[in-house]
């Protein structure tokens, strides 16, 4: 039998919590300096923008880590 006198599990780290990013491409789009990535980290909803100059390297960061606007507040 189920309880009904449970607390929801928050499915978000609380703010201030160090932890590591994993990030998840919302878009990509080529330009001439290599292929733009707008991601997300799938825990925290922190997003970035990295550029990644050739298929052989790794993404690098454009940007700073940012917390969309409604997170802002």
């Amino acid at each position: 039998m189920t309880s009904q006198n449970t607390a929801s599990v928050p499915l978000q780290s609380p703010r201030g919590v160090a932890h590591e990013h994993g990030w998840s491409v919302e878009s990509r789009h080529p330009t001439s300096g290599g292929t733009v990535l707008y991601v997300r980290c799938t825990e925290c909803g922190v997003r970035r923008v990295d550029v990644q100059r050739s298929r052989q390297q790794p993404p690098e960061a454009l940007s700073h880590e940012t917390a969309s606007p409604s997170e802002r507040r």
